[in-house]
């Protein structure tokens, strides 16, 4: 056995050592709780606690692989193999595979997405005659998901006068309707959505004391990470587990809770003292990840929220370089600048792509990075766009895999029963949805019995049902005896899928193909994977809940080696050596939406605290004088937050004026003169009416112009030539990079140089707009 309990340090190994009792860990941002948890397991076990009885929660699938890892590396064996360790959602559908069928679901029921729940909603919508501007499917969809993570139930829905107002109010009368319809064509299509995996989990504790007390026995130890983000859900399953031992270890940072939209309670962690008798409190403050400047920043910031647990958080590293900040006039500018300073940072200190992060509140603010990147040619990814999982193709192929598992899922059946097209159209398809509302039977059983139900369908039709659903069947009966990837490989093929694509022959339909074929690759990872645990099969029912329950972040690309571009929701838990956090603007960062009272503000200053603390070397903070937004280019104003930092950790790389972050004007004030006062002195009154001051005519301009040349210009879209610059000179474009000067010509204002880039392009720059550095 190592010596595992040296490699920490006192506050950490505190509560490792903590065994018995509720215990409470205050985490600051880097401060190794990841380690703390990790390590509280492997001691647990090493002190005799039998894995079977640990359920360890975390956030999300990636990092309870790496800690099973990082436990089977401290204590040997395979003993890892056989502890709970996930996601909620991943674990609790764990759990209802066993014990789902007490609540009438099949143990191979199909999990939801969102794109399948909408899918679903829009159809009940447009069946049950309703207006789909004033029942928009996804506000529809995010209400139910607000119901149901708050344990609203259909029945308690229709049990609360006030909700049924507030929707009557909205002009949505109908929502109970909706709900009901959508909890029945779920349970009758045995699916359950992302949402459900909670609700149903506290339905089967609460119904079913024998359930809830087998679980109790089996989970004697239960950890759960990010305690701050937990719902009212999770709280609730959570609390009936560890009602019988209470040894309940919460991990978590207040200062981090930055997910109240998603139905996050930061009472949760607040109160948790008040849940448990004697609880053992223990505060991680030392951050290992971070400089002392981006950990001093980080702490003036927080310090000015007003709700929060008490800690200090300190740092051993060195000063490091202070915070920068960055104004551009526009956002395609700020986006140049960040690219030009990744690319500094590279060619400079020779560093790779992965090593840089880009952070911005809301998905739209990516274009303009990665058009900047892109002409730098460096290579970036973007989390939280649009999932492999989630193109068309894949979804095609996973929708005949789900329909191998669970004939009942009308969502897949929909979506492929006509394609590759076999001549099953709309029509058919809407008799046939009746039909199996009407009988209360899925669509797959009203096609097998097609023969006792007069829908009428003529007969060449019928026999193209046929065919799909002994297809559908000939798949089950592979899948009794092969793995998931043989199996997949075949309908791929066998559906006519990749002779669809294939026939298309455009770059479109080969990407497609190859989209297809990396999916099968992953099929093929995964059942080797599997292969490695005691208790998988590697069949294609695990394959299915594996995609089903994978988050963006738990997605391994393959190639590490690009700039991260992502939401600042979505960074939370990772770290970078260089972080860019854009669009530091009023009514962006802070959110517009989250300025209504001081609880949204106060989490908006969380969710700066988190991006911030994502930094372990060099933090730069941008914004912008103008932004697009909506098609419109509007006026930025700099983010209050940027005023919240403590100027002894910041530099300010463009000037700014005293009164704050404000910009200087663009014109020089001495082009108006000095105020004459004389009239004020004499006290003498003003009579006459004043010339009219307007646009100066042609005329006016020729005389301007001869008085002094440069007023006829406006000063903001000029610069000042270096007067270094010379044929053969070195210099820096913000946006074409390096090159080098090898003509120049011109007078004055038309003064011209020809330059070429590294990147090969030689361009005439008229130097009076060039935004040019001399380098050399």
């Amino acid at each position: 056995m190592k010596n595992y309990l040296d490699e920490l340090n006192e506050a950490q190994k505190a509560p490792v050592l903590h065994k018995d009792g509720p215990l409470m860990v205050i985490a600051g941002a880097g401060s190794g709780k990841t380690r703390v948890l990790t390590y509280r397991i492997a001691h647990l076990m090493d002190q005799g606690v039998d894995a079977f009885n640990i359920l360890a929660l975390t956030f999300t699938n990636k990092a309870a692989r790496e800690m099973k890892k990082r436990i089977a590396d401290i204590v040997g064996g395979t003993e890892t193999k056989n502890l709970w360790m996930g996601t909620f959602h991943s674990v609790f559908a764990k759990l209802l595979r066993y014990d789902g069928d007490r609540l009438g679901f099949p143990s191979n029921f199909t999990i939801y997405d969102t794109q399948d729940s909408q899918r679903l909603i829009s159809a009940i919508i447009k069946e049950m005659g309703l207006d789909k501007d004033v029942y928009k499917y996804k506000q529809v969809q995010n209400r139910i998901s607000s119901y149901k993570n708050s344990l609203i139930t259909v029945k308690a829905y229709h049990q609360n006068p006030e909700l049924m107002e507030a929707d009557a109010m909205a002009k949505r009368p109908r929502m109970g309707d909706i709900y009901q319809n959508y909890v029945d064509r779920c349970f009758k299509a045995g699916a359950m959505d992302f949402d459900d995996l909670l609700l149903r989990t506290n339905e089967l504790l609460t119904r079913f004391p024998d359930v809830l007390a087998k679980y109790q026995d089996r989970f004697r130890y239960i950890l759960v990470d990010e305690y701050q983000d937990t719902n009212h859900s999770q709280y609730l399953i959570v609390k009936a587990l560890a009602d019988r031992f209470q040894n309940i270890c919460v991990v978590g940072d207040d200062a981090q809770s930055i997910y109240s939209f998603r139905g996050a309670n930061i009472d949760n962690i607040l109160n948790f003292q008040r849940d448990y008798d004697d609880v053992g409190m223990y505060r991680l403050e030392q951050n290992y990840r971070s400089t002392k400047n981006i950990v001093n920043a980080a702490n003036s910031i927080i310090a000015k929220n007003k709700n929060q647990l008490e800690k200090v958080v300190w740092t051993d590293n060195d000063d490091g370089g202070v915070i920068k900040i960055h104004r551009s006039p526009t956002d395609a500018e700020e986006g140049r600048y960040v690219a030009g300073s990744i690319w500094d940072h590279q060619m400079n200190e020779q560093l790779s792509n992965g090593e840089f992060a880009v952070l911005y509140r809301t998905n739209s603010q990516s274009r303009s990075i990665e058009d900047a990147l892109r002409k730098r040619d460096i290579p970036y990814r973007i989390y939280g766009g649009l999932s492999f999982y989630q193109r068309k193709e894949i979804k095609d192929v996973l929708s005949y895999l789900r329909l191998i598992i669970n004939p009942k899922d009308e969502e897949a059946l929909k979506r492929v029963i006509n394609f590759p097209a076999r001549g099953i159209g709309q029509t058919t398809m809407e008799r046939l949805t009746l039909a199996a509302n009407h009988y209360d039977r899925s669509i797959f059983e009203v096609i097998e019995n097609l023969d006792k139900i007069n829908l009428k369908i003529n007969s060449g039709t019928q026999r193209k049902l046929e065919d799909f659903t002994n297809m559908i069947k000939s798949f089950q009966i592979m899948n009794e005896n092969t793995d998931a990837f043989t199996l997949a490989e075949h309908v791929a093929k066998k559906s006519g899928l990749l002779l669809e694509f294939k026939k298309d022959g455009t770059p479109e339909g080969i990407g497609k193909m190859e989209n297809i074929e990396e999916l099968l690759n992953g099929i093929k990872d995964f059942v080797e994977g599997q292969k490695e645990l005691a208790d998988a099969t590697g069949g294609l029912s695990e394959f299915l809940e594996d995609v089903a329950l994978a988050t963006d972040l738990d997605k391994d690309t393959g190639d590490d080696d690009r700039v991260a571009l992502m939401t600042i929701h979505l960074a939370k838990g990772l770290e970078f050596p260089y972080v860019y956090i854009v669009g530091m603007e009023e009514d962006l960062f802070p959110s517009a939406m989250s300025m209504n009272t001081r609880s949204e503000l106060e989490e908006e200053r969380r969710l700066f605290y988190v991006a911030l603390t994502r930094a372990e070397k060099q933090a730069y903070l941008t914004y912008t004088q103008n932004r697009y937004r909506w098609g419109k280019l509007i006026d930025a104003e700099p983010s209050r937050f940027l005023e919240e930092i403590d100027e002894q950790y910041i530099e300010n790389l463009t000037p700014i004026d005293k009164a704050g972050y404000r910009y200087k004007p663009m014109i020089d004030a001495d082009i108006f003169g000095e105020v004459d006062k004389s009239h004020l002195r004499q006290n003498k009154p003003v009579r006459g009416t004043p010339p009219k001051v307007g646009k100066p005519n042609a005329d006016q301009l020729r005389k301007l112009r001869k008085l002094k040349p440069e007023l006829a210009t406006p000063r903001g879209n000029t610069n000042t030539v270096d007067p270094s610059l010379r044929e053969g000179s070195t210099v820096n474009h913000t946006r074409f990079g390096r090159g080098k000067v090898l003509k120049m010509e011109g007078v004055g204002n038309d003064k011209k140089a020809e330059i070429q880039f590294d990147k090969g392009d030689i361009k005439k720059l008229l130097l009076r707009f060039a935004k040019l550095e001399v380098i050399s």
